[in-house]
């Protein structure tokens, strides 16, 4: 018994006091160029929007490239515009009306496309142009680990998500209707 607790005592000062000096070995090769900078965002759109019964009260966009099936689509409508500056909410966003009825600006995507659309309990075609014409949305796409590791973030808060992401105007694609 004693012989083994020397040679365990023996082991653990040999690992224990081992010193790690000697002269700095040569540098390593340089790695491959990197990226310039991250790309946290694979898209983000602008579309205008005049909502009608020729139109069924919604429009499908395409994404080009398709996005992945893991990957996150926010949706927000210019809800107002205050001193110059847009009220951007979250979709889908409801309005209520004194009347009881009630209107739904919603969306839905697919890894190819979005589709944007009016919805609700009331007859769309009397709803004034102020509800239906030249509506403004923005689009952004996030990528599902991204959205993942982030989930502090409220994802329903446009200002929040733009200043996450480092987004300006400037980097919605506006996209045209054909």
């Amino acid at each position: 018994m004693k012989n083994i607790n020397t040679l365990i005592l023996a082991l653990f000062g040999l690992v224990v006091f081992q010193a790690c000096e000697g002269p700095e070995g040569p540098q390593g090769a340089q790695g491959p160029v990197g990226e310039p900078g991250i790309n946290i965002v694979s898209e983000v759109f602008e579309v205008e929007v005049d909502f009608n019964a020729a139109n069924n009260y919604s429009e499908i966009f395409q994404f080009n490239p398709v996005i992945v099936e893991s990957d996150v689509v926010l949706s927000f409508v210019q809800w107002e515009v205050d001193g110059g500056t847009p009220i951007w909410r979250a979709m889908p966003q409801t309005a209520y009306f004194q009347e009881g009825g009630i209107l739904v600006y919603n969306y839905d995507f697919t890894s190819s496309d979005f589709s944007i659309f009016l919805d609700g309990n009331l007859d769309l075609s009397t709803l004034s142009a102020d509800w239906t014409d030249n509506q403004v949305f923005r689009v952004v796409v996030l990528p599902g680990d991204f959205a993942s590791t982030n989930a502090r973030i409220d994802l329903t808060d446009y200002d929040a998500v733009t200043k996450l992401l480092g987004l300006t105007d400037e980097d919605f694609k506006r996209i045209e209707l054909k």
